[in-house]
């Protein structure tokens, strides 16, 4: 899975399936897992101008990342937050 995360394209899709699930121990391990793919933990947390130690708490199962930091770490992975309409479904 990590050589497919590699991918902008794979890593925001797997990303946003997990985000849909709505788990957010789920969420925190899909970034980290995006995180390791685009150069690793330490790597990403360096071009996010983060230190590696509050990089490693934020992405554990139990983080819960200010939104700055979160952006932050995922700009450094080639990626970031969008906001788009629930689609409706059909009755």
């Amino acid at each position: 899975m990590i050589d497919r995360l590699r991918d902008p394209e794979e890593a925001a899709a797997y990303l946003e399936a997990v985000i849909e699930e709505g788990d957010q121990a789920a969420i925190m391990l899909a970034i980290r897992n995006v995180a390791q793919a685009r150069g690793g933990i330490a790597e990403v947390a360096k071009k996010a101008k983060l230190t590696r130690e509050a990089t490693y708490k934020m992405l554990s199962k139990s983080g819960n990342p200010e939104l700055r930091s979160l952006k932050a770490l995922l700009a450094a992975t080639g990626l970031r937050i969008a906001v788009k309409p629930i689609e409706k479904r059909a009755a």
